[in-house]
């Protein structure tokens, strides 16, 4: 994102639109930090702006990247959707994909008022790649992967910045306390912050198995219902 400095009144609206403070006042104009920026599009669909002087320049590779993982209005190429890049395994339990013995699990690296480098989430990922684990195809995560190299991100994509990257896989139920003792350890090497989404089925006698498991690992896990509009049962018992 770019602001017109010949145009700016420096009235300083956009400033507080700015997920992540990339916008500050300098000599009397609002002025885009352009490392710090995510491509997000947040202060100029704000329209705020009394001049129009904010606008979107073309973003070639890789900063477009910024803006197919912060922006929820950019379609993102791999998935075809917008929102922030991801095929949110947590929607599609009406399809059956989740049995009872497995978890899925969703990592989000960065949120709004911090973001994070694909470094960071690159850093997860390789983890995650020592534990074995098989990852959700229709991902966009996958898209930075090195083709000649699939254990590793690219690496003229690894300093740029979004607002958050989503990894998405599934688990069978009895390695789930390993991942997550994986996951709790690597996020105290990386500068963002992290939220882990477990995705349970409740038994038939009312128990829920990875919940009990993530207790078990340290975690404190909050019950949260996504209510999804599938009509009819699941394809798959």
């Amino acid at each position: 994102m770019k602001i017109f400095d010949d145009v700016c009144i420096g009235c300083e609206n956009c400033i507080e639109y700015c997920p992540v403070n990339a916008i500050t006042l300098m000599d009397d104009k609002a002025c885009v930090n352009e490392e710090e920026c995510v491509e997000c599009g947040v202060c100029l669909r704000a329209n705020v702006c009394p001049v129009d002087a904010i606008f979107q320049p073309e973003l070639g590779w890789p900063r477009v990247l910024r803006s197919q993982f912060s922006d929820p209005v950019v379609e993102h190429p791999l998935t075809s959707v917008r929102g922030r890049g991801t095929a949110e395994m947590k929607t599609n339990d009406v399809t059956g994909r989740y049995k009872i013995g497995y978890a899925g699990v969703g990592i989000e690296v960065g949120r709004p008022g911090i973001g994070t480098r694909l470094w960071e989430v690159e850093k997860i990922y390789k983890e995650l790649v020592d534990l074995g684990i098989q990852f959700e195809a229709d991902n966009p995560v996958r898209g930075l992967l090195n083709a000649e190299n699939p254990n590793e991100f690219k690496q003229d994509v690894l300093n740029e910045k979004v607002l958050s990257a989503i990894i998405e896989f599934i688990v069978p139920t009895g390695r789930l306390e390993e991942v997550l003792a994986r996951i709790r350890e690597v996020s105290g090497r990386i500068d963002t912050v992290i939220s882990v989404c477990l995705i349970d089925k409740v038994s038939d006698d009312g128990r829920m198995f990875n919940h009990e498991i993530a207790q078990n690992a340290g975690y404190a896990p909050s019950i949260n219902a996504k209510v999804n509009v599938g009509l009819g049962r699941p394809r798959v018992i």
